[in-house]
């Protein structure tokens, strides 16, 4: 597995394992499996979050990972602030503190090599935030430190709080990002070359609509994301359906699956070190590991159909 650098002591691998799966759609048993599977194909990079399975997931991870914990790099992000609780100075960062220590005791880990703001506080300012994080940082409980869902004029203003203060810099924006949603490009992507920030694609299946297993007029699988989750059943528009089957003819001429054109295109991007994938079965993992394989030079990205 090809390994990219995210700062200058973490290297992570081209592809990572998104756990939001682990301890609601997949058991103990069954996320250990896929754990084990992709330490087996190279993976090195664990995402997961405390509000995945309620903290599940973290503690899933954490034990599958036992033995492994120096030859891997694990992400997890803080739990946002209850919207319950208004917001009154201080508050934001005792929960990002707070959210820290619950994580490394569910993830068995002294440390934690990419903690995440998971989404902006609405009511706070981002000082509060980038004061906490860098404060994690500080006491070596967060190598590194990360956004995710900022928008392009969050970014800025973060990287210009860590310049001014000497706080340490975020390093990634976790945002959504695949072949159907293209939306950050206009603003998020050129802000992230502008302040040297990776990104850190989520969706990068669209749910499910980038790897041919849904198609227009046909209910959708049992348990799958479209079929329980009217969120994401949004996608299943008549002009996404066209779009991918514009795009599976477009892979199959070279010789692959729409999945593996959805994973290798976001490979492909500049600005992006590591693709993050669910999986729910080692069989996924590995064909999400082997899509990785296919390089698309500036030819093949120039040809990519437009959509319809």
């Amino acid at each position: 597995m090809e390994l990219r650098q995210l700062a200058r002591d973490l290297q992570v691998s081209r592809i990572g394992l998104g756990c939001n799966n682990f301890g609601t759609r997949l058991d103990p048993e069954g996320s250990t499996e896929v754990v084990r599977t992709a330490l087996d194909e190279g993976v090195t990079h664990f995402d997961t979050a405390t509000m995945y399975g309620n903290g599940r997931s973290e503690e899933i991870l954490g034990k599958a990972l036992a033995g492994q914990r120096d030859q891997v790099v694990i992400a997890t992000k803080a739990i946002p602030r209850p919207r319950e609780v208004d917001y009154k100075p201080g508050v934001l960062a005792r929960s990002i503190e707070d959210s820290c220590e619950a994580s490394l005791r569910r993830l068995s880990t002294d440390r934690i090599d990419l903690y995440y703001q998971h989404v902006p506080d609405p009511d706070a300012p981002l000082e509060e935030a980038i004061e906490a994080l860098n404060g994690l940082v500080a006491k070596g409980k967060a190598r590194h430190v990360a956004c995710s869902n900022y928008s392009a004029d969050q970014m800025r203003q973060a990287e210009g709080i860590a310049t001014g203060t000497g706080a340490s810099h975020l390093l990634a924006n976790q945002v959504e990002w695949n072949l159907l949603n293209r939306a950050i490009e206009a603003d998020i992507v050129p802000a992230a070359h502008e302040v040297g920030m990776s990104i850190i694609p989520f969706f990068p299946l669209a749910s499910g609509m980038l790897t041919g297993k849904y198609t227009m007029r046909r209910p959708f699988p049992t348990g799958s994301r479209l079929a329980s989750a009217p969120y994401f059943a949004t996608l299943a528009t008549e002009e996404n359906f066209e779009y991918v089957e514009k795009l599976s003819a477009f892979a199959q001429a070279y010789g692959h699956s729409i999945l593996e054109l959805a994973i290798a295109w976001l490979c492909a991007q500049e600005s992006v070190p590591s693709v993050i994938i669910g999986a729910m079965n080692p069989e996924q993992v590995r064909s999400n590991v082997a899509a990785a394989e296919w390089k698309l030079d500036d030819d093949v990205l120039a040809a990519l159909p437009s959509r319809p």
